[in-house]
């Protein structure tokens, strides 16, 4: 049987600009800053700073010269150059092309940064520190090599003898590897080439220096392992006949230990991005004042010496083909350098408009910083007020970093959905979660609160919510189930 569907699709294709345009607002400052370096490289008739001189006024070329010359298999038509439209200042006013935002110590200064050693190089620097014959070292080196970044040593002896034989060429066995590997055992940061957590943490007390606390710990790692990670702290009392007091110092001392001794390491392979807020928001008298970091806003102009050269192209009477190649390189820059222009005035604009939008949507926040008064705001609340697309908005929300008078914060944490309270309210989850955060934070951590009493509790402050939120809720907060939390 032949079946007949009528389909309708409607389709939004962004123009090549449009796109360039939505990529420029993504960016955060340090990487539009990146961004208008290599336009300014790309484009030699895109300059930055103030122009030394005005440019040419709009009437001071005719437009309506004849351009003869040309014949028709031409690839330029110079009635479609609008020469004077390179030439001529651009109407827009200087205070919209410039930053007049700057504070004194706006970032003008250069950031000092050390050039960094990869945590696997620094290991085998340390090798240097002992006596070990060349074929040693290239077997410590193998297995430097085969620590992960967390600084475990997760591949099986076999493996990685077996490994070294038929990739490196080089032949031992299991013994020697098992030896070398108890000087990888000595390097820093205490812990690195364990192959699994419980030989971490006795790798790093053993660094430590022997105390009474310290030999328990490494008797209750040693030993009796999975009742520490499990919390069954009466069954290690009852096996070591201690008192709690005795107990609690050597789980304090297993506390301090890094599970994972690779992952404090300032690696090269590790990208610390540097945050530089692209907004600040300071309360004056009583008012709030929103600034867009200076660096967002660039002064930029044509180059002048692109604008002559169309000039000379206009006084020139004989058009050859290679002027006319020039034009069209000429048209093709300044037109690339106006757009940019342009984009980044939109780029200011949209950033500058959606941010102030979520200030006074979030007012009461801004003003004393208490997270139980942010409202319940979601994306399309912020794009119907500016009249902007949901996209854009998110674009701002996720990539940008206001620094308040509370601390710098990323945007998009402003952001809730909206669930009701006792009173029929709209409340935020956010303030929600602070609320769950608080009690767990004030509960008897000898009697750690379970998710369902988490609830009733919640309930009485107001709040009906089930547990399995309540759960989702502190799983979100990065907190563990009761059993975990407790303490002696």
């Amino acid at each position: 049987m032949l079946k007949q569907f009528l389909n309708l699709k409607l389709t939004q294709k962004l123009s090549p600009q449009q796109i360039q345009l939505m990529k420029l607002i993504q960016l955060p400052t340090q990487a539009f800053e990146q961004r208008l370096k290599e336009e300014l490289v790309e484009n030699p008739a895109l300059e930055s700073g103030k122009e030394e001189e005005e440019l040419y006024e709009k009437d001071e070329f005719d437009n309506n010269d004849d351009y003869d010359e040309f014949d028709d298999n031409d690839s330029i038509d110079a009635d479609e150059i609008n020469i004077d439209e390179y030439l001529s200042d651009d109407e827009t006013p200087d205070y919209k092309l410039q930053a007049n935002n700057y504070s004194d110590d706006d970032d003008d200064r250069e950031m000092p940064f050390a050039a960094p050693v990869s945590f696997h190089q620094d290991l085998i620097n340390q090798l240097n520190t002992f006596i070990l014959t060349d074929e040693q070292r290239e077997i410590a080196e193998f297995l430097v090599g085969s620590i992960d970044d967390d600084g475990y040593l997760r591949r099986s002896i076999p493996d990685m003898v077996d490994d070294m034989a038929f990739t490196q060429g080089i032949y031992t066995d299991e013994k020697t590897v098992e030896k070398i590997l108890h000087v990888i055992h000595e390097l820093e940061p205490a812990g690195v080439g364990a192959r699994d957590l419980q030989e971490c943490l006795l790798l790093q007390l053993k660094h430590k220096t022997p105390t009474e606390s310290v030999e328990l710990a490494i008797n209750i790692i040693e030993n009796q392992f999975e009742a520490f990670t499990k919390k069954h702290y009466e069954k290690l009392l009852q096996k070591y006949e201690i008192t709690q007091e005795r107990l609690k110092k050597a789980i304090e001392e297993i506390e301090k230990l890094n599970p994972k001794p690779g992952g404090s390491f300032d690696s090269s392979s590790r990208v610390v991005e540097q945050i530089v807020p692209d907004f600040t928001i300071r309360i004056v008298d009583g008012e709030l004042e929103l600034t867009l970091n200076g660096r967002n806003a660039p002064t930029l102009h044509v180059s002048k010496d692109y604008q002559e050269m169309l000039q000379t192209y206009k006084d020139s009477r004989d058009k050859s083909h290679q002027q006319k190649d020039a034009v069209q390189f000429i048209k093709q820059k300044l037109d690339s350098a106006k757009w940019f222009i342009d984009a980044i005035r939109q780029r200011q604009e949209t950033l500058y408009v959606t941010m102030n939008a979520i200030m006074h949507f979030q007012k009461d926040y801004f003003l004393d910083g208490d997270e139980t008064k942010l409202k319940p705001m979601i994306l399309k609340d912020i794009a119907d007020l500016v009249g902007l697309d949901i996209s854009t908005v998110s674009r701002v929300a996720n990539s940008k970093y206001v620094d308040t008078p509370y601390g710098t914060k990323l945007i998009k944490e402003f952001f809730s959905e909206a669930m009701k309270n006792d009173q029929g309210e709209d409340v935020s989850t956010l303030e929600i979660k602070k609320i769950l955060k608080t009690v767990i934070e004030e509960e008897d951590k000898s009697k750690p609160l379970p998710d369902d009493q988490l609830a009733e509790i919640l309930k009485e402050k107001g709040y009906p919510i089930a547990r399995r939120t309540i759960a989702k809720y502190r799983e979100l907060l990065d907190i563990p189930v009761a059993r975990m939390r407790k303490k002696i």
